[in-house]
Formats: C-alpha cells, structure tokens, sequence
C-alpha cells in the first residue's frame, strides 16, 4: 500500500518522500541486503549477548551507565552523519542519503541536555572503544567511502529494529517521562512506518552499482562494525561494574573506598561544581584533623568506661 512522509531524497531536502511497501520474494541472495542479512547473523548473536545488552534488555541499566552510553552514541553518530554529510552526492552512497528521516545527532544533543544540562559538552568526552569506532568511521568516509553503507546499514537499520524494544526499556527502568525526554534517540519523527521505511531503504542498496568484490567487502565491514559496538559495550560492562552504588537522583555514585579517588569513572576534576566529593574520602580526610582525632579518642575512652561499668 503507498505511503508518504516528508523527507529528503539524493540530498534534497523538504521534498514528499513517496515508498511502497517491496515484496521479500523479489530479494535475490545475491543481493547487498540480503548478503548483509546473512553475512551479519553471527555478529548480530553476539551483540545481543554481550553482558551489557542482556542486562540492558532485563531493566538492569543503571542511569549513570545509560547516560554515558548516550555519551558514546553522540560521538559514534557525530562522525557518522559527518561522514555521510561528506558523501551525499557520492553515488556509491547517494541514494541512501536521508538526513531528515535517519540522523540522530541532533537527538542525541537533546538527550545529553535532558542528563546533564546546558553544559553538556563540558561533562562528557569520548571513551577509548568508542574513539576506535569513531576513527575506524572517519577513515572509511574519508578513504572507502564505498563501505559507508555497512556503518549507515548497521546503525540505521538496528535503530529502527530492536532499538524500539531498549527505547521502552529505558523508559521504564529509568523512569523517564512520558514524553519521551532522555530517548529522543529512538524517536524518528519523520518514519511514520517503519517496517515499509527499512524495506526501502534495503531496496536502495541493492540498487547501488556495486561489483562483487565490494559488495563482500562491505559485508567484511559491516562485520567490523559489530566488532566495534561490542568493544564499546564490554567498555560500559566493565564501566557498570564499578558502580557499587548510585544516587536516587541520578546523581555521583558512591564511591567504595578502594584504589585511588582520581580514578574513579565518575569522579573528574569538575567535581567542586557537582557538589560533595566521595563519603568515604571525605570522611577519611576528615578523620586525619588532630582535633577530629582528639574528639574520637575520647569518645573511645567514654564508650569504654560505660561498657566496663555495664559488665560490673
């Protein structure tokens, strides 16, 4: 059945973007979304049992934990929309230029000021994994433009997919609101249906002039970008594992005492400006002060006084 949306087509923006629904049975296997479909599958089984998705699938996300896999969604979708922005007229990328229906930068910019307020930029930075990803996007844009579509394909297409089920997820185990602040990322305003959405764009992929060769390269690459998902996801596994314990408010967790205080994930050199520092240390440092230290040695003396009177 034909369906309309407004949206943007080979870099022309504000234009009626006419669609209809594709039948699956005129996929050819040799397709390039249909080797990408195969060529993924085993990727795609390890994504979804990484650590961090299986417990993120249960609700057992913690907020400081979604805010920084926010974090990393920014820079990942930074470089990436770049990335596209460069090659819009390139045909070996063109026809799967839609900036107005895909692009998730500007959503992410709304999510990060709903965590961390209007100085957002100053309280994030770019994790090791993700930097990997980000690197490994630019020089494909920049050298291989050719495999852009396996980052666009892998991005894009999981968005509009099982991105919907962790969109109800967070919202519910983070207690989000209703409307939707914080996981403006999964919102796609202008998909009014997503399934005929994907089939369209599978279409304009297998459309693109592509030999063998790189069609199978792209698969290569689509795999790689896989690889360098699950590195960012084992980084915020290790990451949520640190975090002992957690504000209600969303607030600093609470740091266990243990290892260096500047070494915690959390606790960075703008911690003057987010309020009180760790309890342990604080109180550490405050058990230091000779006069603190006079006060418990004869709050120790008294304490011991009243348990021998009691045990005579």
């Amino acid at each position: 059945m034909p369906s309309a949306m407004e949206g943007s087509e080979g870099g022309e923006e504000g234009e009626i973007l006419h669609y209809e629904e594709t039948e699956d049975d005129n996929v050819s296997p040799t397709d390039l979304s249909e080797l990408l479909k195969e060529g993924t599958k085993e990727s795609h089984d390890h994504a979804e049992n990484t650590q961090f998705v299986k417990d993120f699938l249960k609700g057992r996300i913690k907020k400081e934990l979604f805010k920084l896999a926010t974090a990393a969604l920014y820079f990942t979708y930074s470089a990436l929309e770049e990335e596209i922005d460069r090659n819009k007229d390139n045909p070996v990328f063109a026809p799967l230029y839609f900036p107005l229906e895909l692009h998730r930068r500007e959503a992410l910019v709304k999510d990060l000021k709903y965590f961390y307020g209007e100085d957002w930029k100053e309280k994030i930075q770019c994790s090791e994994a993700t930097q990997h990803y980000v690197d490994r996007i630019h020089h494909v844009g920049q050298h291989e433009p050719e495999l852009l579509v396996a980052h666009a394909y892998t991005r894009y297409m999981g968005d509009l997919s099982g991105g919907q089920v962790l969109k109800k997820v967070a919202q519910r185990a983070l207690k989000l609101p209703s409307t939707e602040e914080g996981i403006q990322f999964y919102v796609f305003d202008n998909v009014s249906n997503a399934q005929q959405f994907k089939q369209l764009y599978r279409a304009r992929m297998n459309a693109l002039d592509l030999d063998r060769n790189t069609r199978e390269r792209i698969v290569e690459e689509a795999n790689r970008a896989f690889r360098l998902n699950m590195q960012v996801f084992d980084e915020l596994d290790k990451i949520g594992r640190s975090l002992t314990e957690e504000a209600q408010d969303g607030g600093l967790p609470v740091h266990d005492g243990k290892g260096d205080l500047r070494k915690c994930p959390y606790y960075t050199d703008k911690l003057d400006k987010a309020g009180p520092g760790c309890p342990y240390h604080a109180a550490m440092t405050l058990a230091r002060q000779p006069l603190v230290q006079l006060i418990l040695a004869a709050c120790v003396a008294v304490a011991a006084g009243a348990a021998a009177w009691y045990i005579m």
